[in-house]
């Protein structure tokens, strides 16, 4: 849906992080959504890959850096809230970082005071406003239906969870659970920008020892695919109405 693409591979630019996941492009795309100047990931970093947790986040200090000023974001994760069903869009309200708890948090060592302070609040990373303009934008879309609202729990992968560990993060609070978005969310936040973001919840986390069902990467993708008209539209139309608060998005 980018008007007047300009695209560059992750592996043309200099220092840039590089996609190792299958279904992830690796590239930049420059361009315009709904007449809005934005720029798209065709993929992102994560720490199954390899990476530091400063190099994952690296891309949104260079968005920063351009003037970017709204960040969406999207992942695929597995439904822990036994009311959610495979299919169903997350409005990400609140996030659990789960290795920030062990210290893998992006924004450890010395602080970058060029774009944030050294200890930035994350009460508020899910902006409030964004949050409801999405849930009126999937209204009037007729999404209600599959549009839920909870939080999102980051786990550092690649392996799916254990029925155990399923269970211990349902007790703690969280909706859903992936391997993404947090980090970065941290750093836009540390940065100043603007963060909304969308769970498409791919799977059901299994929760029961009796169960056949296991979690896999082909669900991830096909339910992807199955929902990418409605997500394209919801996102869409939410970067049509932000430039009633900002100029740019992301």
């Amino acid at each position: 849906m980018i008007k007047d693409p300009e695209i560059f591979r992750y592996v043309d630019i200099p220092n840039f992080p590089k996609s190792t996941v299958r279904g992830h492009a690796g590239r930049l795309v420059f361009g315009t959504l709904k007449g809005k100047p934005c720029v798209c990931m065709q993929g992102r970093f994560h720490l199954y890959e390899g990476y530091a947790i400063q190099k994952i986040t690296l891309p949104m200090r260079v968005f920063k850096l351009m003037g970017v000023q709204t960040m969406i974001m999207t992942n695929a994760a597995g439904g822990l809230n036994q009311d959610f069903k495979v299919g169903d869009v997350m409005i990400i309200k609140d996030h659990i970082n789960m290795p920030g708890f062990a210290g893998a948090n992006p924004l450890c060592g010395p602080n970058e005071d060029r774009f944030g302070v050294r200890f930035p609040c994350m009460s508020d990373a899910y902006d409030r406003e964004l949050r409801r303009q999405a849930l009126a934008v999937g209204a009037e879309l007729g999404f209600s239906d599959f549009l839920k609202e909870g939080v999102y729990c980051v786990l550092g992968g690649p392996s799916f969870e254990t029925i155990a560990e399923c269970r211990m993060l349902h007790l703690l609070g969280a909706d859903a659970v992936g391997m993404s978005t947090v980090h970065e969310v941290i750093v836009a936040r540390h940065a100043g920008m603007r963060c909304f973001a969308l769970s498409l919840i791919s799977n059901k986390a299994v929760m029961d020892y009796e169960s056949a069902e296991r979690a896999n990467h082909e669900e991830v993708l096909e339910t992807g695919r199955q929902r990418a008209v409605q997500l394209e539209k919801l996102v869409s139309t939410l970067v049509g109405r932000v430039e009633q608060y900002n100029n740019h998005c992301c």
